[in-house]
């Protein structure tokens, strides 16, 4: 499966996986509406079979060194089948074309398939975030990835 970039069309069935994925802390419709819009963000979608399987969204800021992926997420059902891998692949390919030197993001303390996906690609951890995901209090582990010319 080839991720796409997200349309308006996209969104009602994102931000519904978003609550099933993330029932705790699960985006707004307007955070993603934002990333959408942006000149500065890259929403990916892949589908399987016509329906959306998983999304994920960096942001690189003009003037800024660093990237941010913001989410990425496989729902259950295709997990283990190299969907996040090649999501996270795509956002740092464009990460990488905006000239970032660096790339950041966050993930659950919890979530060690996540934690073991990025460490895959070249992320390390930095530090630690106490309680950063709520209502859980879930501490979130900061990962950053130098990117090489």
């Amino acid at each position: 499966m080839t991720p796409r970039v997200a349309t308006s069309d996209d969104l009602d069935a994102v931000v519904a996986l978003d609550r099933v994925i993330f029932p705790d802390d699960a985006w707004p419709r307007d955070k993603f509406e934002d990333d959408l819009r942006s000149s500065f963000a890259h929403f990916l979608v892949v589908e399987n079979e016509g329906t959306i399987s998983g999304y994920a969204i960096a942001q690189h800021l003009p003037g800024n060194d660093v990237a941010d992926i913001h989410n990425l997420a496989v729902v259950e059902a295709h997990r283990g089948e190299g969907l996040g891998a090649v999501l996270l692949d795509a956002l740092v390919a464009w990460c990488e074309s905006r000239h970032a030197t660096a790339i950041m993001l966050e993930v659950r303390a919890d979530n060690e398939s996540a934690q073991s996906l990025y460490s895959s690609r070249g992320f390390q951890t930095i530090a630690t975030r106490p309680g950063y995901y709520q209502p859980a209090c879930v501490d979130a582990l900061v990962m950053r990835r130098e990117v090489t010319p």
